[in-house]
């Protein structure tokens, strides 16, 4: 069997899981968790390619299961194969461009924020207190409500940097020199500032059977 010294690592974030683009016809959110975990599983004792998640991010994943009632086969593969690893958030280093980054966007991102909340006072002001429908008891006003939060989250959220568990993941990915496996756009773009490898989750179980075929072959 081919000797692999140059080991493979990965760092999983939830979507990489559940995302759509992994599911085969008819598979459901269990199916297709499982068949990754499976290609995980083989990848490791084959190939000794080793995938990592941190502990924030396997809470996230375990919660959103819940949620989808997947068998608890599930769970024991995930807690085998994928290894929980907080990041060592007091040793690695960020360059400070990075920071300034992220405040010089943030700053953006907040004016932005700024000019679409005054867009919805204005529709709030010619709005009428009628409801828009005899069945909907929904006004006017309220549908501008409605508008303004999806809209600033788009925003203020979309493609940006916005939560602990995110973060986690880059830092952990930054110590052990792995490639990230994510759909998020946001961890996508920092992953760059990071210079991180990275693959789009849909992705992932390709690689993983592309790996195992040409080990097959070598054998």
């Amino acid at each position: 069997m081919p000797e692999y010294p140059l080991k493979q690592r990965f760092v999983l974030d939830t979507s990489a899981f559940l995302t759509e683009e992994i599911r085969r016809e008819d598979e459901d959110v269990g199916e297709a968790a499982d068949r990754l975990l499976d290609l995980v599983a083989e990848a490791k004792l084959k190939l000794n390619i080793s995938c990592y998640m941190p502990p924030s991010i396997h809470d996230e994943l375990t919660t959103m299961l819940d949620d989808r009632d997947v068998p608890e086969e599930v769970y024991s593969k995930l807690n085998t194969w994928v290894i929980r690893k907080n990041p060592d958030r007091f040793e690695v280093r960020i360059p400070a461009v990075i920071v300034y980054h992220f405040i010089d966007e943030m700053s953006d991102r907040v004016n932005r924020g700024l000019r679409v909340s005054e867009k919805a006072v204005r529709k709030a002001e010619d709005s009428k207190p009628e409801t828009l429908d005899e069945h909907d008891h929904m006004t006017q006003v309220d549908k501008v409500i409605s508008d303004l939060r999806e809209e600033y989250r788009g925003t203020l959220r979309q493609g940006v940097l916005d939560s602990r568990e995110d973060f986690d993941l880059l830092i952990l990915a930054r110590e052990l020199d792995a490639g990230v496996v994510t759909e998020d756009r946001g961890i996508i773009n920092w992953a760059d500032d990071f210079g991180l490898r990275y693959l789009r989750g849909r992705e992932f179980p390709s690689l993983l059977e592309d790996y195992l075929a040409a080990d097959d072959r070598m054998s």
